[in-house]
């Protein structure tokens, strides 16, 4: 028995995505979220970040960001009106970097080869730049 042969389907060309219906890599939405709260005067809400951010995102996409956040410890939340309103914990990028390495060196299980490790693999400048620092905290 002889089958016939189907026409191969041409694929019809893929449409160009824009930036913000490209997937964005893990903590980038995070970043994006946190960063319309730092511009922000007041505490918002998950419509409020929706709208700040501007680019398509779903309200539920928003305020899951939001709930994972506050699980982190980066945001807190009041309550307003039958939902919450939100504001960060830290000041900015840098703050959040320094929360994120102290939360790094908790969970090592010998502190002083965490920090040893990580003083080995700085840069002279940043090393001296540490060194600055913790000079002027001890004084």
């Amino acid at each position: 028995m002889t089958r016939e042969r189907t026409p191969e389907r041409t694929p019809e060309p893929t449409p160009e995505l824009t930036p913000a219906q490209a997937r964005r890599h893990a903590g980038e939405l995070e970043g994006q979220v946190l960063a319309a709260l730092w511009a922000a005067a007041a505490p918002l809400t998950p419509q409020d970040v929706q709208t700040a951010l501007g680019d398509g995102l779903a309200r539920t996409t928003v305020a899951t960001i939001l709930a994972r956040l506050h699980d982190k410890g980066q945001v807190e939340r009041r309550k307003a009106g039958r939902g919450f309103a939100y504001t960060p914990t830290v000041e900015d990028e840098a703050g959040l970097a320094a929360r994120r390495m102290r939360s790094e060196l908790e969970r090592g299980q010998d502190r002083s080869t965490v920090l040893a490790r990580f003083v080995s693999d700085l840069t002279d400048a940043d090393e001296r730049l540490l060194r600055e620092l913790l000079g002027d905290a001890a004084t």
